[in-house]
This record gives C-alpha cells, sequence and structure tokens, in this order.
C-alpha cells in the first residue's frame, strides 16, 4: 500500500473505547488505516514503566519473569526475560488448517491493537508502533483457522501473528506470501525484539474469536434484512394476509424485535395489490409466513445481545497478567473466551433460524398443493422439474446448520497439565457461525428466487410495492427467471454472496434507526 493510497484512507482511532464493529470492518476490508492517540501512546508509555519497575524492583510476576501455564512456578533469570518471550511465540504458534481470510487477520491485528492501547498490558511503544504499521502497510500474517481452544486466549492465531513482528512465520504482501522478515522488509519495516512481558501481551487474548465473530455479525446483519425481504417477497407471491403484521396485534406481547420485522415488511410492502388482508382469500397463513415478527424478531434479538457483547469485547483488555493503575501486576482470567463462546453459539441458532423458516416458505412456493402455483415453479411440468431440487439443497443446508448449530461452549477439554482445566471453545463457535451465517445466505437466495420464479409466473411484476418490485430486480439481474429448465448453480451462490456484502438494506436510515 503506497503512501499517497494511506493519505486517501479514512483513520479509524484505536482509543481502546469507542471502537465498533462497522470501524472494524473498514480496517478489514482495506478501507481504513489505524492510529493511536496521543493520550493512549501516554499510558501504553506509563503501563511500560510499571512493567519494569516490577522487574528492578525484583519482583516475581507470572509470565514476566516465569514460565507459562502449568510452568508458572519455575522462575526465570532476567538475563533470560527476552528469551522467554521469543520461546513462548515459536512454541505457541502451531495452529493448522487452512489460513484465515485476510480481512479477519486484519481485524485480528485491528483488535488486538486496540486492547494494547488501552495500557493494562505494559508493552513497549515500539512494538505496538510495528503492529500498527504492519496493518497500514498491508503486512498480514499467515494465520491457520484452528488450534485455539478459547482460552488462554487465542494463543495459537495471535502467535501466528506476533511471530512475524520478530521477523519469522510467514506473512502476505502484496498478493505473496513470504517469510516473516521478508515480508516487514519488503514493506519497509524493522522486526523488533521483545522484552519482558511483550510475548504474553501479544498473544494472551480473545481477538481470533472476537474478529471472525465481528465480521460474521455484520454478515449477520445482512442476511437477517435479507431474510425479512425474502419473505416480503414470498408474501407476495402467495398472496400473504398482512392482518398479522397489525402493530395493535403486536403490542400486546412488546418484544420490540417483533415490531420491528413487522414495520419493515409494512413498509417494504406499501402500496402492494399482492398482499391480502385477513378474510379476503383465507383466515389465516401457515405460520411460516404467519410467525415472520416472532421468528425473524427472536433472531434479532439474539443478534442485538451479540453485538452487545462484541461491542464491549472489542474495548476490553484481554490480557493476562494486568498492569493496573495502581501499580500493581495482577493475573487473573480475562483471557477466557466464554463471554464470547456463548455469544456465538447464540448467534448460530439465531442464523440457523433465519434459514429454518426460509426452507419452509421455499416449499410453500413450490409445492402445488401449498401454492396453487404451478408444480415446483416450472413452466411445462413434467417435461420441467422446475425448482424441484433447489429446495432439495435448501433442505441441505438447513440441516447441515443443525450440526453446526450445536453449542461450542459446552464442551472443554483441559489443558497444560489441567492447570487450564476450563476453556470455552470460543474461536471454533466463531467459525461455525460464520459458517451457518453463509449457509443461510444461499437459503434466503433459494427462497428469493423461487418467489421470482412464482411472480414471473404469475405475470404479477406490476402488481408489487415498489420497494420489493426495486429489489427483485437486483435478484433478477443475478438470476433471471426460468423461461425453462437450466443449471442455477452458479447463479445462486452469486446471489448469496450479494446477501452476504450487499449493504443496501442496512444503510437505510429508517432501518438504521430501528437495528
Amino acid at each position: 500500500m503506497s503512501s499517497k493510497e494511506l493519505v486517501e484512507l479514512k483513520l479509524v482511532e484505536l482509543d481502546g473505547v469507542t471502537l465498533d464493529r462497522y470501524k472494524v470492518q473498514s480496517v478489514a476490508d482495506g478501507e481504513a488505516q489505524v492510529g493511536i492517540p496521543e493520550q493512549n501512546w501516554q499510558r501504553v508509555r506509563v503501563s511500560r514503566e510499571r512493567v519494569e519497575k516490577q522487574i528492578n524492583d525484583g519482583k516475581v510476576v507470572y509470565g514476566v519473569n516465569t514460565g507459562f501455564g502449568k510452568l508458572s512456578d519455575i522462575e526465570i533469570d532476567r538475563a533470560d526475560n527476552a528469551k522467554l518471550q521469543l520461546n513462548l511465540l515459536r512454541a505457541d504458534a502451531v495452529g493448522v488448517g487452512e489460513p484465515l481470510p485476510i480481512p479477519v487477520v486484519r481485524a485480528m491485528m485491528t483488535l488486538r491493537a486496540n486492547s494494547l492501547a488501552r495500557g493494562f498490558s505494559g508493552i513497549r511503544e515500539e512494538t505496538l508502533q510495528l503492529l500498527i504499521d504492519m496493518i497500514n502497510s498491508g503486512v498480514h500474517p499467515v494465520v491457520p483457522c484452528k488450534g485455539s481452544v478459547g482460552a488462554s486466549g487465542d494463543l495459537a492465531p495471535l502467535s501466528h501473528i506476533a511471530i512475524v513482528l520478530v521477523g519469522e512465520g510467514k506473512a502476505e504482501y502484496k498478493g505473496e506470501i513470504l517469510p516473516g522478515a521478508e515480508a516487514l522488509k519488503r514493506a519497509g519495516l524493522q522486526p523488533v525484539s521483545l522484552e519482558a512481558k511483550e510475548g504474553l501481551a501479544l498473544i494472551n487474548g480473545t481477538q481470533a474469536m472476537s474478529a471472525v465473530g465481528t465480521i460474521a455479525l455484520n454478515e449477520a446483519e445482512r442476511v437477517g434484512l435479507a431474510a425479512d425481504m425474502a419473505a416480503s417477497l414470498t408474501m407476495e407471491a402467495l398472496n400473504g394476509v398482512i392482518s398479522a403484521f397489525d402493530s395493535e396485534l403486536l403490542a400486546v406481547r412488546p418484544h420490540p424485535e417483533l415490531e420491528f420485522v413487522a414495520s419493515r415488511m409494512r413498509k417494504w410492502l406499501e402500496g402492494s395489490k399482492r398482499i391480502t388482508r385477513q378474510g379476503e382469500i383465507r383466515i389465516q397463513d401457515a405460520y411460516s409466513i404467519r410467525c415472520i415478527p416472532q421468528v425473524h424478531g427472536a433472531s434479532w434479538q439474539a443478534f442485538n445481545y451479540v453485538n452487545e457483547r462484541l461491542s464491549v469485547e472489542m474495548n476490553s483488555t484481554t490480557d493476562n497478567p494486568i498492569v493496573l493503575e495502581n501499580g500493581e501486576i495482577l493475573s487473573g482470567g480475562h483471557f477466557h473466551g466464554q463471554p464470547i463462546a456463548l455469544s456465538m453459539d447464540f448467534l448460530k441458532v439465531a442464523a440457523a433460524e433465519w434459514a429454518n423458516i426460509s426452507e419452509r416458505r421455499t416449499e410453500r412456493l413450490v409445492n402445488p398443493q401449498l401454492s396453487g402455483l404451478s408444480p415446483f415453479l416450472a413452466p411445462d411440468p413434467g417435461l420441467e422439474c422446475g425448482l424441484m431440487v433447489v429446495q432439495y439443497a435448501a433442505a441441505a443446508l438447513v440441516s447441515e446448520n443443525k450440526v453446526l448449530a450445536h453449542p461450542a461452549s459446552v464442551d472443554s477439554i483441559p489443558t497444560s497439565a489441567n492447570q487450564e482445566d476450563h476453556v470455552s471453545m470460543g474461536t471454533i463457535a466463531s467459525r461455525q457461525a460464520r459458517e451457518i451465517i453463509h449457509n443461510s445466505a444461499r437459503v434466503i437466495a433459494i427462497e428469493m428466487i423461487c418467489a421470482s420464479q412464482a411472480i414471473y409466473l404469475e405475470q404479477a411484476e406490476k402488481e408489487l410495492a415498489p420497494a420489493t418490485r426495486a429489489y427483485l430486480e437486483k435478484i433478477r439481474a443475478i438470476c433471471p427467471p426460468l423461461e425453462s429448465d437450466r443449471a442455477i448453480s452458479d447463479q445462486m451462490e452469486e446471489l448469496a454472496q450479494f446477501i452476504l456484502n450487499d449493504q443496501s438494506l442496512v444503510d437505510n436510515q429508517w432501518l438504521q434507526k430501528e437495528l
């Protein structure tokens, strides 16, 4: 990344207090650079002075001049303090599996830098500055996706980042995978030599699970809104009964998110000639339509809870030991990922439910006994299968989500000779949550394609509401209606990717207010 490009990017200040998921996403996507305000640099300097004072006073401090985990009772000679930190990174960089995507790695680096900038970790200014420079210069450590149990923090993933700071490991730079030292050199950066406490400060935290979780949550926001839009299109395709979305009706069960979903859909469906009132065609719809506010709304409740937990976590210190403002350095359990593990498991279930109910609406669209439409929405049923097997794909994805939705956080395997005898598995939960969200985007894309096809067969485009008609154009730009059988696998995937990345529904201000 050139200096000119950096100047043109917006700046996200890492002050340890105001970071949010949208700012993290902008850095993850390479649309922003990061910086640390001077008041935070001062906190970092003072925190470092407190660590050095403890060392000079001959105090024994965990991870500063002791071994780690079960080896914490072994005191380390002062002359070996720096080697201790380097050995920690080498021993802990044992991740396996496919590398995490670059946006996730950038988010990890940003979250860790923000935590360190709070001034409770005792890291040196030059070490933290190198981490900042790596983000801004586009030096991206190669971080295997598996190997963290979520306590003591995300040790393995964060070690793969930290080890590049000392010129080891591997990193991507301008599309090429290089040895860590070479990647730094090409970016005009110099590795650092770690001193006491610094290796531990770089890796003892929850930033892998939080980074994956933050990006997954942003995707979940888009998927949830797309689910509301898909449901609106299905309502029009099937002449759904809007009476179940009445604000006075929903007010007697005052969960705010139920009304948020209903009000969105009422607004999107304003002007539609396809929706009906109670008793016009039928008294009530099946649950997958009538209960959209309750089911989608409950998933939004979970979304809001996860958003709150991640907002706290990304502006927290998740280190151990903690350098307190009174000069004490105390060991605790802030590295433990349980708050994020439980949140990610909750998000898994919430996103899976968007897909579960969407697949049932797809069934209502393709099943002639339920829809009254052409079997499987085929223009020439019998000769053509239409969208019969598209529903199979949705069913397979929903079933896979049910397996992935099993809570990772209920499992724990002791580590470090039972010193670390309860762990969170939060990083597993985060990765599973993102996989479920991606699967759910595919299921919702399938519902959209089926609703689009139903509207095509009914020649009902002109009867749609303006908002849903505008969105239908986006769907059809990717997957036009089927005039006869054709392979649409690539178009299904393209529409799912559109859903995962489309910001148009999120950016709508009246929606933003309600979320």
